[in-house]
């Protein structure tokens, strides 16, 4: 027991001292004395040399007699500045300018006590020659001892990793802080691929500069000359993430040259001590949009203070992005509800190191309205999000009784339960495909866009439909599924040259459900997108970006349009019209009120769909939904019982 005791108490003090910082004292009185040992080395070389230099290598007698002296004045001098000015405690690897400046000022203080120790105890001081020759050959010798290892260091890595053939032949875009910095790093970690060659910069007056020894080779427009010329493979992005327009010119430029190129979000270095082995990162399409995060106020923020929130398709990478969103901002307390039971525990996983006792999962089908209503019983919400439903247009388009259950059925489920216990806000999550309808999934979104004003108009629930169109990177989006087929070899596959869609990132878009929420600003808002991107251009950019190119290296294969599927998206029907507009953001909607009956006609819809007859099925959205786009003809459409 008393050996168990003794080793635990040990391993505890090891563990303690990698806490604090502490170290033993062996190592570090050892390295610092070796550090005086050669200062002192290096203030007898210098005072011998310029003694011999000054007195051409005959030193006079009365020199030659206090010359002792001189030495033992000198070494204690420059002890005394060195350790002043911490000159024992040196970073051999990450040591820079600031430290260079302290080296020097340390010679410069330890030669004026040098000439002062020797007035003061009346002895015969040097020649000034020889005080001002031994500073600076001092100086010079306490710079290389501390820089010469990390330079000598650096020259061993790259050469190296040229003899071992495996380096990329790199350039850094931009010179400035950002990348200079990279550059830096790079130098000082041997644990990457990357021999930079030079620098190109858009500044002319940065053109022919050397930034640690490589050469600025011009702006972009030199890229394509300078990268044949240099055979470059890789290029490091080293410029502020918030300017999209360069990074979508740099891909622009190098279409075709078979480079890859990878953007730089902070420092290598920080990855390496955070963990992630690789410090940039490749370039995805998202850092080709020109979109500045969303950022909420102490007003917007306090309205979330005490608020216990629900979130609806919790799993999903809308849904959450929801619930990380909300609970960075201060909800008090997230029920995140998903039938993904797998999605729901790995989203539980991840939040809860951060949010940990504020988050709440349950596994839910919201098709079970009777479950649905217990769980929003339970924990009784002040605000619902919905942002379960089922998604891919060709699926639904083939299984429209399914698509009816869960995106019109579920969403009256949850609807209603938040209608009946007073809640006090409801975010319906809805899409571009809701204008104009062309598929079920759309018109499915289009009827969830209906019943949330119906429910808000007659209750005091404050129902707000949100409609977007794609998000980068989202669970089923095109983004994922190019990079597998670009990984794979190819081709990639897009249903039409000219099919364009409306794209935003995850996190801006959920930015802005979240202002439109609690804004209050009308029943249906639309985010503004930008302009509609074409998806083979997108295509061509993520093949660029992986420094492949497009038609030679990767091919493309046209499938023709889908069941279901439009050419062009857009985000507000010819019968709406926007009223006003919020930090041209969001844009407020009004339009055509839901039809009459409307729960009369869900209810029939919900029949049709649990009955699998789906000739009804798109005749009851024709109904709901006019400006449905359907090939089939409607049928005759009776109104039943209430939904």
């Amino acid at each position: 027991m008393r050996l168990a005791y003794t080793r635990s108490n040990i391993v505890s003090a090891d563990a303690l001292n990698h806490r604090t910082g502490f170290r033993p004292l062996g190592r570090p009185v050892v390295r610092f004395s070796l550090v005086f040992f050669f200062d002192a080395a290096i203030a007898i070389a210098s005072l011998w040399i310029a003694m011999l230099l000054r007195f051409e290598g005959n030193i006079e007698a009365a020199y030659w007699a206090l010359l002792p002296t001189y030495t033992a004045v000198l070494v204690a001098s420059r002890f005394a500045a060195n350790l002043v000015l911490r000159l024992h405690r040196w970073s051999f690897r990450l040591s820079g300018l600031h430290d260079g400046a302290r080296v020097v000022v340390a010679a410069a203080g330890g030669t004026g006590a040098f000439v002062l120790v020797l007035f003061l105890l009346r002895v015969l001081t040097p020649p000034r020659s020889v005080v001002v020759l031994e500073l600076f050959v001092s100086a010079a010798g306490m710079v290389a001892l501390r820089f010469a290892p990390r330079l000598g260091w650096t020259y061993m890595v790259q050469f190296v990793r040229v003899r071992k053939g495996n380096s990329r032949r790199t350039l850094i875009i931009g010179a400035g802080a950002a990348g200079e910095m990279l550059y830096r790093d790079l130098q000082r970690s041997g644990d990457h691929h990357y021999q930079v060659l030079g620098f190109i910069d858009d500044d002319p007056a940065m053109w022919s500069s050397l930034l640690g020894g490589r050469r600025v080779l011009g702006g972009l427009a030199a890229l394509p000359r300078v990268i044949e010329r240099l055979r470059v493979n890789t290029l490091l992005i080293a410029i502020p993430r918030k300017s999209p327009a360069v990074v979508r010119e740099v891909v622009a430029v190098c279409a075709g040259l078979n480079v890859q190129i990878k953007v730089l979000p902070v420092s290598y270095i920080y990855f390496q001590e955070q963990g992630p082995a690789s410090m940039l990162h490749d370039l995805a399409p998202q850092d080709l949009l020109a979109r500045q995060p969303v950022s909420f106020n102490e007003h917007e923020r306090s309205l979330l203070a005490d608020r216990r929130v629900m979130v609806t398709g919790a799993a999903g990478s809308i849904g959450s992005e929801i619930c990380e969103q909300l609970l960075s901002l201060g909800v008090t307390q997230l029920l995140a509800v998903d039938i993904n039971e797998n999605g729901l525990y790995l989203l539980e996983r991840r939040l809860r190191k951060t949010y940990d006792g504020r988050l709440q999962v349950d596994v839910v089908d919201i098709r079970d309205r009777g479950r649905v209503e217990s769980l929003m019983a339970r924990f009784r919400p002040n605000d619902v999000f919905h942002a379960a439903a089922h998604k891919h247009v060709p699926l639904m388009e083939a299984a429209p009784a399914e698509a009816i259950k869960n995106n019109v059925g579920g969403t009256g489920n949850v609807l209603l339960a938040a209608e009946k216990l007073k809640v006090e806000r409801f975010t319906f999550i809805s899409s571009d495909k809701a204008v104009a309808p062309s598929s079920v999934m759309g018109a499915t979104k289009r009827v969830g866009e209906l019943m949330t004003r119906a429910v808000a108009q007659r209750s005091d629930l404050r129902g707000c439909a949100v409609r977007f169109g794609n998000v980068l990177g989202s669970d089923g989006s095109v983004v994922p599924l190019f990079r597998q087929q670009i990984e794979a070899g190819g081709p990639v596959t897009i249903t039409h040259p000219d099919m364009r869609r409306y794209f935003m990132t995850i996190p801006e878009a959920v930015g802005l459900v979240l202002k439109a929420a609690y804004g209050n600003f009308g029943e249906l808002c639309v985010l503004e997108m930008g302009e509609p991107v074409r998806i083979l251009d997108l295509a061509r950019q993520m093949i660029s970006m992986a420094g492949l190119v497009p038609e030679v290296d990767i091919q493309f294969e046209f499938t023709g349009l889908r069941p279901g599927e439009k050419l062009n998206e857009e985000l507000v029907m010819e019968d709406e019209e926007a009223t006003c507009s919020v930090g041209d953001k969001i844009q407020v909607i009004s339009g055509p009120q839901p039809p009459p009956h409307l729960w009369q006609l869900l209810a029939e819809l919900d029949r049709a769909a649990a009955a699998e007859d789906e000739t009804r099925v798109r005749a009851l959205l024709k109904t709901i939904v006019p400006t449905y786009q359907t090939d089939q003809k409607p049928s005759i459409v009776t109104v039943a019982s209430s939904f």
